[in-house]
């Protein structure tokens, strides 16, 4: 009983009884009248879920315009007021159940046995305010079920033996409301009045639960009587037994990606992304000044160090948002000055691309080319150093339109020993991340990059390291930098403040890729480098052999010329990129068309970096090689 001030005393009705006790189930999600467990002593203790209609029964908030509604509780753990129906009268039993296990038959049976005059003499005692005159009680239908007041002024129900159909009852559960029908029964013992509602107590609920927590459930056939038609199971023979299959249980991968079905991305960037990397872009939107955030990018500047192999306090990590491209237009504005001089080594499409950015500051580029497939040999670099004054060389370490790989260590060193203060700039957009870069032991000044490709981070982010001697070329500048957004003058205190873990602003940077970025940048570092550029020169082998065995060749045929996180390779004479890329797109990957502009028409690009390469669970390469073989077999190629 709960009691509270004023609280009177008032007989619960049987018919009452009759029409909520049939609604309880003890099955996952049990049907409660509220009316009944809000008020009822000790009450039905109820889990962490409570579903309520708008006008749930006790609701004084304003008059109740129909009968009470139901309440979804998740798994009863105390059913109060089951109880024995004798003589128009209620006994109070609580009985105590197990989450969701109630033998419910076991319940009637206990209450069948006892005595026949137990009850007599007792009422069941609720709180007056679910029973009490006034416009905001919540009243059973009271067309159908009228109330009687009684010597303690509360409302009672006649003795009339009219009882709810459970089983109309239970059919109304779907609906926001019901209105309960009546039908007359003769008085009787109180086992059959018991036998009537309790076989509706069924641990298994009406309609069967369609979803994928939900064990199965099936509804039986009644006939006009109310008796249960039992189905006869037809016997198998023998030979029907042999004829089923037995069920063999599938073994679930150990690492499911939660990305949609896709086309495998085997392009020289974007790469696939790790799911991980994916999840942290969802990150809830943060100040960029706040110091959560400030403490992320630090963090990340500082795993930039580890990933450039650099510990010279002088140097320092950028991360500006913007593409690769935007990597020239720092060098261009912040280290050059119109008219300098800028040497730049050509391997492919991007060294034009350096040049025509240089050339747009004002500065001077001259090109350094070697043939399709080859690097500019170190005997011509140093000749041409030895020419004239240049304030910077520039090589792209892997040109992605030939898969050409550049070698850095000797040019720098050569470039330290011909022209010392020639600053030494690396594109290494398709590098860092798959090729070995020793920032500090190679004495490089600048390496750029971007984020999507070999980090393994989506597009959005210029990532740069810049050497103590770059920057101190950069404060010794005889004119402004040519650029506001990409002025070190701005970005440089900001970075510097970032990493010391102090917040700072120039321009808004994107917290969602720098979240992203530091999830990548934490799987790179959680195994040692050199492990990851083995790994990557590993696959390069194996795709490099399979396309030899079928009789193809790459743009870049000497093997110290070939990178290791990319493949160009020549299709077969009079077969182009249009005949086999949307092939391979059906079969589940995506190779990259030509780029070289001289002969995009007779080659492709495979690219094989990040997880495709680290994660062993993934099958993208052979399935990539796989592919491109039946591709070419399908438009009349034979090996």
């Amino acid at each position: 009983m709960r009691e509270g001030a004023g609280d009177t005393e008032a007989r619960f009705p049987d018919s009452l009884l009759a029409i909520a006790l049939p609604a309880i189930a003890t099955a996952d999600y049990t049907p409660i009248w509220r009316g009944i467990t809000g008020h009822v002593a000790g009450g039905a203790s109820v889990g962490s879920s409570r579903l309520r209609s708008p006008t749930a029964c006790g609701d004084t908030s304003g008059p109740i315009r129909g009968p009470c509604e139901f309440s979804l509780t998740r798994k009863t753990e105390k059913l109060a007021g089951l109880t024995s129906l004798t003589n128009g009268q209620t006994h109070v039993r609580d009985l105590t159940t197990a989450k969701g296990t109630t033998s419910t038959r076991a319940a009637a049976d206990y209450l069948a046995n006892l005595p026949a005059n137990s009850t007599r003499g007792h009422s069941r005692t609720l709180n007056s305010q679910f029973w009490q005159s006034g416009p905001n009680v919540c009243p059973v239908n009271t067309r159908a079920f009228p109330l009687h007041a009684n010597e303690t002024g509360a409302r009672t129900a006649p003795n009339t033996g009219k009882l709810a159909t459970p089983r109309r009852l239970l059919t109304s559960l779907n609906s926001r409301s019901f209105y309960p029908s009546f039908v007359n029964l003769a008085s009787s013992r109180a086992t059959s009045r018991l036998n009537l509602f309790s076989k509706h107590l069924e641990s298994k609920p009406f309609l069967e639960l369609n979803t994928p927590f939900s064990t199965e459930r099936s509804a039986h056939l009644e006939d006009e009587q109310g008796h249960i038609i039992r189905q006869e199971k037809k016997e198998e023979t023998v030979k029907e037994k042999e004829k089923v299959p037995e069920r063999v249980e599938k073994e679930l991968p150990v690492k499911m990606s939660s990305q949609p079905p896709h086309p495998a991305l085997m392009i020289p960037g974007p790469i696939e992304f790790d799911d991980a990397v994916l999840q942290s872009m969802s990150h809830y939107s943060e100040s960029h000044v706040g110091q959560p955030f400030v403490n992320t990018f630090s963090e990340v500047l500082t795993s930039l160090r580890k990933l450039f192999q650099t510990s010279d306090p002088a140097s320092q990590p950028f991360v500006i948002s913007g593409s690769g491209t935007l990597g020239w237009d720092q060098v261009a504005a912040n280290l050059v000055e119109p008219g300098d001089e800028a040497l730049v080594l050509h391997t492919g499409y991007f060294a034009d691309s350096f040049t025509d950015c240089l050339e747009t500051y004002g500065v001077k580029a001259t090109q350094l080319k070697a043939p399709i497939g080859d690097r500019p040999q170190l005997d011509d670099v140093e000749k041409a150093l030895k020419e004239k004054e240049y304030k910077i060389i520039t090589v792209t370490h892997v040109d992605t339109s030939t898969g050409v790989l550049s070698e850095i260590k000797a040019l720098s060193e050569l470039v330290h020993r011909v022209s010392p203060e020639t600053l030494v700039v690396v594109d290494g957009v398709c590098s860092v991340g798959c090729e070995e870069i020793r920032f500090d032991d190679w004495k490089l000044d600048v390496v750029l990059t971007a984020s999507q490709k070999a980090i393994g981070c989506p597009a959005g982010l210029s990532i740069m390291m810049v050497s103590g001697r770059a920057i101190e070329r950069f404060k010794a500048r005889k004119t402004r930098p040519t650029s506001y957004f990409g002025s070190w003058k701005n970005w440089l205190p900001i970075m510097q403040n970032y990493e010391a873990k102090k917040a700072s602003y120039f321009a808004t940077p994107s917290p969602q890729l720098v979240h992203a970025l530091h999830t990548s940048l934490t799987q790179i570092l959680s195994q040692p480098l050199d492990q990851r550029f083995a790994d990557h020169k590993a696959a390069s082998q194996k795709i490099k052999k399979a396309i030899t065995d079928f009789g193809l060749k790459q743009l870049a045929s000497k093997p110290e010329n070939q990178a290791n996180g990319m493949t160009a390779i020549y299709l077969p004479d009079g077969i182009s990129p249009p005949d086999v890329l949307p092939s391979l797109t059906k079969k589940g990957v995506v190779f990259a068309g030509g780029l070289h502009k001289e002969i995009a028409s007779k080659y492709v690009r495979f690219g094989h970096m990040g997880v495709s390469v680290t994660d062993p669970a993934r099958t993208d390469i052979d399935k990539a090689i796989e592919s491109l073989k039946e591709s070419l077999v399908e438009v009349g190629y034979k090996a």
